[in-house]
């Protein structure tokens, strides 16, 4: 492989791999919100898996290979349920893998996760509304400050419109305390 592989194909790297050892998983970050809303480029990939201790070995074993990956960190990210970053080596992309269990959100993103083809490659994501949910506590715990995430936010409130679930929406923002963000979020897509 070479530096040329886009970061699905990096992505699909790390999600085969967890695949194989029967590790529930989802792609977030820039990845789903571009799926959901509308298209930008990606400086990293984020992951939420449901690893436990015993994928630990084995899922090093599978991506020491292609990925930099340090055994220690990824196990106290288990034992902790945080993350830990993954290089590949060829591109120098950056994966982000959230060990699910680390925010109320996890669980809901796992059991909701939805499976898309992009170009006859299959990934599973978050669907529009996790991913909503994600950028908006990601935008709050950055101070309200990424013109980035917002742009994501309003771009899947744009594109998604009416299929959106409102009320499941309303009922993760409260419990993620971003209610407040959500309403402008809606009305800022919705005016734009």
């Amino acid at each position: 492989m070479t530096g040329t592989l886009d970061p699905i194909d990096v992505a699909l790297l790390v999600t085969v791999a967890l695949d194989r050892l029967g590790v529930l998983h989802t792609v977030g970050g820039s990845i789903a919100s571009s799926i959901s809303g509308e298209p930008r480029s990606t400086i990293d990939i984020d992951i939420v898996a449901a690893l436990e201790v015993r994928h630990v070995k084995p899922l090093v074993e599978a991506l020491a290979p292609l990925f930099y990956i340090d055994a220690d960190a990824l196990s106290r990210a288990v034992a902790e349920r945080r993350s830990v970053n993954l290089i590949h080596h060829d591109t120098q992309v950056k994966v982000d893998l959230f060990v699910a269990g680390g925010t109320p959100l996890d669980a809901l993103q796992l059991s909701r996760r939805r499976e898309v083809d992009i170009d006859g490659r299959r990934i599973f994501v978050h669907p529009p509304e996790d991913i909503l949910l994600q950028k908006l506590r990601w935008f709050r715990a950055g101070g309200e400050t990424s013109d980035r995430q917002w742009r994501d936010v309003v771009g899947i409130v744009r594109v998604q419109g009416a299929r959106l679930d409102r009320s499941y929406l309303k009922a993760q923002a409260e419990i993620l305390q971003v209610t407040d963000l959500l309403e402008q979020a809606l009305d800022d897509g919705s005016t734009s």
